[in-house]
């Protein structure tokens, strides 16, 4: 438990650093970020903690991933519009955007399973997987899971939906923001397989053209997420991570 914290804390520290660098004008937009080798010999860190840096500037809007290519610093003052910077999230602000995201984000689960094609379904199994994937390295996968619930969004066909969710960034995964009291890495591991199987109903639904069941599972997911986060902010009164 303390070696992951560690790394969790190791993690932010990159990001904090790289994201001041990009914010200051160091690094400037369109420039390359320097390779995941020259990154963990500049910070002196793993690999595993140079990724999951990378992903949450991915998810903030701040780095932006090019295929074959590698990451690349993003123009900030065209990243999403914060609701809150994402260091004073505190519980309040979780609730509220989950609360949101059960308003928009049901609806984009049934549109899904209305209008999504082959070529639409590819990127919202891509993701599913790739969450499959993370899990078995021992990471958290909140790209991954950010990634998921995009490939959704793009496949109602509506830009609004993607956009939206841009537009949220980071507060799309809670847990990225906020930790929940989980003690050992094998309750964590057993945490996020069971938000996992919840994302497994969703696909299933979305693939077998069920719109209704679509809704539903979406509606399960995010309502059991919202409900983990009001027990943690009912024995935390502040509020805070």
């Amino acid at each position: 438990m303390a070696d992951k914290q560690s790394a969790n804390n190791l993690a932010e520290q990159v990001m904090a650093r790289l994201s001041a660098d990009i914010r200051g004008g160091r690094l400037a937009p369109g420039a390359r970020l320097p390779t995941e080798q020259a990154l963990t010999a500049a910070f002196g860190v793993s690999r595993t903690v140079v990724r999951e840096a990378v992903a949450a500037l991915r998810a903030d809007g701040l780095v932006v991933t090019r295929r074959g290519s590698g990451a690349y610093v993003a123009d900030p003052a065209a990243g999403p519009f914060r609701i809150v910077p994402p260091r004073d999230t505190s519980l309040a602000d979780i609730l509220n955007v989950m609360e949101l995201r059960l308003a928009v984000e049901v609806q984009a689960a049934g549109l899904a399973a209305e209008r999504a094609g082959r070529r639409q379904l590819v990127p919202i199994r891509s993701a599913w997987r790739a969450i499959d994937a993370a899990l078995q390295r021992g990471e958290g996968a909140i790209a991954e899971d950010f990634a998921f619930h995009r490939a959704i969004a793009e496949a109602t066909g509506n830009d609004q939906f993607p956009g939206f969710l841009a537009y949220l960034g980071s507060h799309v995964i809670p847990r990225q923001s906020v930790r929940l009291d989980i003690d050992t890495p094998a309750e964590r591991r057993l945490y996020l397989e069971g938000i996992q199987a919840e994302h497994t109903r969703i696909v299933t639904a979305i693939a077998d053209r069920e719109p209704g069941e679509a809704r539903r599972a979406m509606r399960d997911h995010l309502t059991r997420s919202l409900d983990r986060y009001r027990t943690l902010a009912g024995g935390n009164k502040n509020g805070r991570r």
